[in-house]
C-alpha cells in the first residue's frame, strides 16, 4: 500500500510540474511555486480529483498567455490521503522549495498546518473547508477563506427559504439533517441564532458516519412533517441523504444542500428522480462562463488539460478553477503595487487588495481585506432541472452580523491557546 502511495504522488506531482512547466521562454528565477497536498484517495475523493484539475488547467491558461509580469506559475501536488501528518510533512516539503501559497482541501489537513503556517507566514488557502473563523483576518492574518464559509452558507440558505416564505418564517418547520461529525454539526449555532430571530422551529437529525445508513434518521424527519429540509453532508452520504428523502415523500424543491452536493450525486439517484433538488453555490457551474470557455479554447485545444476534458465545467472542477481565478488575482496585486521578487508577505497583501473581484462572473463579488478574509460571505441557490443545475437566487449574503459574531467568539478562543 505504501509503495502504491509513492507511485500515486510521484505521478501526480509529475504530471502537474508537466502540465505547468510550458511556456514561452521563462526565465527560471521567475516562477511563482504553489504546493497542493490533497486528499485523492480516502475521504475527499468525491470532489478532489476534479478540484484539483480545475486549479491545474487554471494555472496553465495563465501561463500560456504568458504569465503575470514574466513569472509563470508551478504546482507541486501531492496525496495525502486526509492525514494531518503527511499534510504537515508536505507543507515543510512546499516551504523548504519556496512555495508562497498551499492548499490541502482538507479540514483535518489544514486545521494541523495552521499555527505553522501563522508562524511561518506561508499562506492557506481553505476556500469552502477549514476553519470558518479563519474569516478573521487580524487573528489568522495568512489563512484564506476567500468564500462563503459554512457559516454564510447556511446564512444564504435560510435567506432563500425567507424569501420562498414571503419573508415570514414564524411558526415554519425546518428540519436540519447532517452527519454526525463536527462538519456536521457546524452551522447549527447559524440556525439557532436565526430561529431566535426568525421565530421558527428547528429540529436537528444526525446520522452516523460515513452516512451509508440513514434510513431511521429519514423515519424520524418524515414523522416531523417539515416545511423545510436542509441536508449537511459531503461524498456518498449526501446520494443516500437524497434517496432516503425521495423514499420517505420529501418535497426536492423544498429540500437544501450545503455546497457539497454535484451533478454525480444527481446522476447516481437518477436525474430525473432528482428533479427539483437545491443546493448552496458558491461557484457558477458549467461552460458557458468566458473562463472556462477559454480554458477549452486555450488549453484542451491544444492537448495541455491536466486531465479529462469532460469535467471541465462540472460543479467541483468549476471550484478549483475559481480558488485558482482568487489567487492569481492576488498575484497580479502584488507585483504590480509592491514589485518583484513575490513573497508570501507581498501575496497576503495583494490578496488582501482584491474588489469586487468575479473572474468574469465564475464568482459572486469578492472583496478581501485586512480584517475579512472570507469575502463578503456571497453565494446563491440553484436546483437541479433534471440535466443541469440552474440558478435559482441571485447572489446574496445574509445574516453576516450572526456570522461575524460566531468568527470572532471563535477567533478569540483560538487567540487564548
Amino acid at each position: 500500500m505504501e509503495e502504491t502511495m509513492r507511485r500515486l504522488t510521484t505521478a501526480l506531482a509529475g504530471a502537474a510540474a508537466l502540465a505547468l512547466a510550458s511556456g514561452p521562454g521563462w526565465a527560471q528565477e521567475k516562477v511563482i511555486k504553489f504546493g497542493f497536498a490533497e486528499d485523492f484517495t480516502k475521504v475527499y475523493t468525491f470532489v478532489t480529483s476534479e478540484y484539483n484539475q480545475g486549479q491545474r488547467d487554471y494555472l496553465t491558461l495563465i501561463n500560456e498567455r504568458g504569465g503575470i509580469n514574466g513569472h509563470r506559475f508551478e504546482a507541486t501536488v501531492v496525496d495525502t490521503g486526509n492525514e494531518p501528518q503527511r499534510g504537515i510533512e508536505a507543507y515543510e516539503r512546499f516551504k523548504a522549495e519556496g512555495a508562497v501559497l498551499v492548499d490541502f482541501l482538507s479540514t483535518p489537513v489544514s486545521r494541523a498546518v495552521v499555527p505553522r503556517a501563522l508562524q511561518d507566514g506561508i499562506n492557506v488557502l481553505t476556500m469552502f473547508h477549514g476553519r470558518s473563523d479563519a474569516a478573521d483576518g487580524e487573528t489568522f492574518p495568512t489563512i484564506f477563506p476567500a468564500g462563503a464559509l459554512y457559516w454564510s452558507q447556511a446564512a444564504v440558505i435560510l435567506k432563500y427559504i425567507s424569501d420562498q416564505e414571503g419573508g415570514n418564517l414564524k411558526g415554519k418547520k425546518i428540519a436540519f439533517v447532517g452527519i454526525d461529525s463536527p462538519f456536521g454539526k457546524e452551522p447549527v449555532p447559524v440556525f439557532e441564532a436565526v430561529r431566535d430571530k426568525e421565530g421558527f422551529e428547528l429540529q436537528t437529525f444526525f446520522y452516523p458516519s460515513p452516512g451509508n445508513e440513514q434510513s431511521s434518521t429519514w423515519t424520524a424527519v418524515r414523522r416531523y412533517g417539515p416545511d423545510w429540509v436542509v441536508i449537511w453532508g459531503a461524498g456518498g452520504g449526501q446520494t443516500v441523504s437524497l434517496r432516503d428523502a425521495i423514499r420517505n415523500g420529501i418535497k426536492l424543491d423544498r429540500l437544501l444542500s450545503v455546497i457539497w452536493l454535484s451533478e454525480t450525486d444527481t446522476q447516481i439517484v437518477g436525474n430525473e428522480a432528482a428533479k427539483g433538488v437545491l443546493r448552496f453555490e458558491g461557484v457558477a457551474y458549467g461552460r458557458d462562463n468566458p473562463v472556462i470557455k477559454a480554458i477549452l479554447d486555450e488549453v484542451y485545444a491544444k492537448g495541455k488539460g491536466a486531465g479529462e476534458e469532460k469535467n471541465v465545467g462540472s460543479s467541483y472542477y468549476n471550484i478549483g478553477v475559481a480558488s485558482m481565478a482568487i489567487v492569481v488575482e492576488g498575484v497580479r496585486n502584488a507585483l504590480e503595487k509592491q514589485g518583484e521578487p513575490l513573497t508570501a508577505e507581498k501575496l497576503k497583501k495583494g490578496l488582501e487588495e482584491i474588489k469586487n473581484f468575479t473572474a468574469e462572473g465564475l464568482l459572486p463579488p469578492l472583496t478581501i481585506t485586512a480584517q475579512d478574509h472570507q469575502g463578503g460571505g456571497y453565494g446563491r441557490i440553484s436546483q437541479w432541472d433534471g440535466s443541469k443545475w440552474v440558478p435559482k437566487s441571485d447572489w446574496i449574503a445574509a445574516y453576516q452580523d450572526v456570522v461575524m459574531d460566531l468568527v470572532k467568539k471563535t477567533a478569540a478562543e483560538f487567540k487564548k491557546q
